[in-house]
């Protein structure tokens, strides 16, 4: 009898009061999928991009919500048969993770062809079904573990969110140890301890030994299974810059890095062609143009950026033909700082002009330490060994505005591998370098009579990047100089390759000028301003109207004609009967002159409006967005205006460079979708008990929407924030999100005391989190730039610590409110409530880049804060009894 009890307490063990071993187990599995939705994120960095691996994140939110519909839709078989169903749940999460991986290498989308091919949105539908099975086998089980310990739910989510955290940082570290293609191990081992720990708390050694091979079996099906059958470990997208490299005959990879910073890989080949906009006089000008001039520096497959091999002298006037020999045209041994060190050109470029000293800033480890390696040190002859130059290891930004050093050159040249706004579905990326406020700190930072030189690929048609930069540097320039802006700016371009501008303090002089006109003319660049420029703007709103017809135009009012130069001289041998010269028109208006291209009057337009009056009218009747930069808005991205959204849809072929903006709106309507379904779901499979008559059941609805919309956007948020202080948006994800969970986890299992409470303490509590939040959005951007001077392990600890009074404060909601479900016996409303907090939390998620874009990130904690301040009253439903529960039984809870 006694073994017969024994079987039967192991074959229906309880969770009403979980042990230890049960909450370590939890904690394993829950750091697992945090592990696993990390590595994810790394694949689809590398093999396509990261903007696609946030959406497979959004949806495994989406299976925690799913599971909850299945679970509330069958709760009483789910309470029946709990164990076998966790316990099936929990054995296939890593079989399903390797599988899900694997097979989603054979059917890789391409997002170049996302608008032409409809194939590819079929491939990319099929990678996210795919990725989400694991997440739903993960979300089943903790779902079901919730619903069995819901007396015990603020210790259990303890266990959850700070396992989570934990594991955050676990894959941090990891990230020094596994490359790319190997980064699914992790998730698989913390999986792997959970699984053992979970039946083991249960006695259930047999289950134990099924889930020790089970958990090695997809280990080394994972390590083998690509060698063995042909499939990549990643399928790497022919379009990434690394693919090039590969494809060359002769392309050899000779350095490689993997770090929490990327997997950095440098690749040599004399197809390698990188010239970062050469003057095309240089094969005129020079003897001989250097062969094999660079080796391409890749990050995450992204590139390249050019790595300048140590130049012979005879080859060293190749410099003079790049834009960023600019401000040495009148500056002589200048004392030189370069913001951003990237592959050394613009170091190599200060160094050979004579600068006296030259100190370069480098935010990325993983770079000075690619330079500093024997193979980097003999292409570049070891540069960062060179006397005269300095090296910074954080952001050249936050050095600049904290120095008291003045410096006769400061140098921004193009220190994106290939452009600020990159084709292909790329998502919306934070640049703090190039903002109002970081400009001003380089103009502040300059010597009397210094120069800034800002060199920007320009690659676009129509314009967009370069117009944000210029309303920038505009902005900021009449900020510094109110009087004399209008002095202080040369501005140059090519077109379809790059455009430079240059800021003086104390204005140029004529002499000055002139230099400026001379050398750019040889190079045969195309002047886009200078003091005293003459204008005519008589053509001016007919680019504007032409460049609007070319895009959402029937295609047959839209001209783009290059008008006439007004500014060159007449031409006395106009022959109206000769052939036309396609770059000339010698009789127009009587005023000859060569075709200035759309392009290149709309930037002399834009400079004289920001420089003399009429920008606001040209830049709502310009096509796109060209608002300045700030650090509240760092983005060179969502060029669509919100009012022409509506009109892209027929014709998004021409929308490349924006189609991680527009991505991001159409993922916001997928997610509204998917989660009013999801929320509906019930009244079809429990339409019994969602339609009886249960008090509160909308307020309480409500209280978990606003829960799980507020703790997400605090956190998709901050973590475009911390990449100020932290210089990588892989290390701030992972900071953040860890931190965020632990401290919340904290806050959950602190919730405990203040349950008998709550009915007055958890108001309090949440303005208390509404004014934390608000007080973080208007001030947290000084305190980043404080913190980015700091070495990086004390930034990483700061970050960390930064984000706890929120985090520990966010956790308390949720653990109270599900708890006095429990205690009222809601049990209808418990696994729905979990899930509409999923649901709200993938609509926060996706909503967070939109309202940064058009708002501003201190617009994201504003909108977080309004949300936990519209659950106040939505609290008090949730405490109220259910009809269905005695009132003696409501009124002892």
């Amino acid at each position: 009898m006694a073994a017969v009890a024994s079987n039967s307490r192991l074959t229906v063990p309880s969770l009403e009061a979980p042990r230890v071993p049960h909450y370590l187990a939890v904690g394993l599995i829950a750091g697992a999928i945090i592990a696993l939705q990390i590595a994810v994120m790394r694949v689809f960095a590398v093999g396509s991009w990261s903007h696609f691996g946030s959406l497979v994140v959004s949806l495994a939110m989406l299976g925690f919500s799913l599971s909850s519909v299945v679970i509330f839709a069958g709760k009483g078989w789910f309470d029946r048969h709990w164990q076998g169903a966790a316990t099936g749940a929990l054995l296939l999460i890593g079989p399903l993770a390797v599988g899900a991986n694997l097979i989603a290498q054979t059917v890789p989308f391409n997002a170049i062809f996302l608008v032409s091919d409809p194939q590819q949105k079929w491939r990319l539908l099929a990678n996210f079904l795919l990725y989400l099975l694991p997440f739903l086998a993960g979300a089943f089980f903790l779902g079901i573990v919730f619903l069995k310990s819901r007396t015990a739910f603020g210790r259990v989510y303890f266990a959850d969110l700070t396992g989570s955290g934990l594991a955050g940082l676990v894959v941090l570290v990891s990230l020094y140890l596994f490359a790319p293609e190997t980064i699914l191990v992790v998730p698989l081992l913390l999986w792997a301890a959970g699984s053992i720990l979970w039946f083991a708390a249960f006695g259930a050694w047999k289950s134990a030994v099924a889930g020790v091979v089970v958990a090695a079996l997809s280990i080394a099906a994972y390590l083998m299974l690509p060698g063995l059958t042909g499939i990549p470990d990643i399928a790497v997208s022919q379009y990434k810059g690394v693919a090039y490299a590969r494809n060359f005959p002769d392309g050899k990879r000779i350095y490689r890095s993997i770090s929490p910073f990327g997997d950095l890989q440098v690749y040599a080949s004399s197809y390698m062609h990188f010239a970062p906009g050469l003057s095309d006089n240089a094969a005129f000008g020079m003897p001989e143009v250097p062969a094999n001039t660079y080796v391409g520096m890749y990050r995450d497959g992204d590139g390249p950026e050019g790595i300048m091999r140590n130049l012979a002298p005879a080859e060293q006037v190749y410099f003079r033909y790049l834009p960023m020999h600019y401000p040495y045209v009148i500056k002589e041994k200048p004392k030189t700082f370069v913001v951003q060190f990237g592959g050394g050109i613009s170091t190599q470029a200060a160094l050979n002009a004579g600068s006296t000293s030259v100190t370069v800033a480098e935010s990325n480890p993983m770079t000075l330490r690619a330079f500093r390696d024997p193979i980097l040190k003999d292409v570049t002859g070891d540069i960062l060994a060179e006397p005269r130059l300095k090296v910074i290891d954080y952001d050249g930004r936050l050095f600049l505005a904290n120095t008291s050093e003045r410096y006769d050159v400061i140098d921004l040249s193009l220190a994106d591998s290939v452009g600020l706004s990159n084709p292909g579905g790329f998502a919306i990326s934070e640049k703090y370098a190039y903002t109002h406020e970081a400009m001003l700190s380089y103009m502040h930072a300059l010597a009397d009579g210094g120069v800034l030189s800002v060199t920007l690929w320009n690659k676009e048609e129509p314009p967009k990047s370069v117009l944000k930069l210029y309303s920038t540097i505009a902005e900021a320039a009449k900020a510094f100089d109110p009087q004399g802006a209008a002095n202080d700016i040369f501005a140059v371009s090519s077109y379809l390759s790059t455009t430079t501008v240059l800021f003086k303090r104390g204005g140029f002089s004529e002499a000055e000028v002139k230099t400026l006109r001379d050398y750019t003319k040889s190079m045969s660049w195309e002047e886009v301003y200078y003091p005293g420029m003459e204008y005519d703007g008589s053509g001016a709103q007919k680019v504007l109207d032409d460049y609007r017809a070319s895009i959402f135009g029937s295609g047959q009012d839209a001209t783009l004609t290059p008008p006439v130069d007004a500014t060159a001289p007449g031409n006395p041998d106009c022959d109206p009967t000769a052939p036309a010269d396609p770059t000339l028109d010698a009789c127009a208006g009587g005023n000859a002159g060569p075709q200035v291209l759309p392009a290149t009057e709309l930037q002399r337009m834009t400079w004289h409006a920001l420089l003399t009056g009429g920008w606001e009218k040209l830049a709502a009747d310009y096509v796109f967005d060209t608002r300045a930069l700030s650090n509240d808005q760092p983005y060179f991205a969502a060029y669509v205006k919100v009012a022409d959204l509506g009109k892209t849809l027929d014709r998004l072929d021409l929308f490349q460079d924006d189609w991680g903006y527009l991505l991001i709106w159409a993922t916001l309507g997928i997610a509204c979708i998917t989660a009013a379904s999801l929320v509906l779901l019930p009244m079809i499979f429990g339409w019994r008990i969602v339609f009886s008559r249960s008090r509160g059941k909308l307020g309480t609805i409500l209280y978990f929407a606003c829960l799980g919309l507020g703790y997400i956007m605090v956190e998709v948020g901050l973590i475009s924030r911390f990449t100020v202080a932290l210089a990588n948006p892989t290390v701030s994800a992972s900071v953040l999100i860890s931190s965020m969970l632990v401290f919340s986890g904290l806050g959950s299992l602190f919730a405990e005391r203040i349950f008998d409470r709550a009915r007055t303490l958890l108001p309090v509590l949440l303005l208390a989190i509404g004014a934390l939040l608000l007080l973080y959005g208007y001030y947290l951007s000084p305190v980043l730039d404080w913190i980015g001077a700091y070495p990086y392990a004390v930034r990483l600890l700061l970050c960390f610590l930064l984000v706890s009074p929120p985090a520990f404060l966010m956790g308390m909601p949720m653990a109270t409110a599900m708890t006095w479900l429990a205690r009222l016996g809601k049990e209808h409303l418990f696994v729905w409530a979990w899930g509409i907090n999923g649901c709200f939390s993938v609509i926060g998620s996706a909503a967070v880049p939109i309202v940064a874009t058009s708002f501003g990130l201190s617009a994201v904690l504003q909108w977080s804060a309004i949300a936990y301040l519209i659950a106040i009253p939505a609290f008090f439903a949730v405490l109220l009894p259910s009809k269905a529960v005695p009132i003696g039984r409501a009124a002892h809870a």
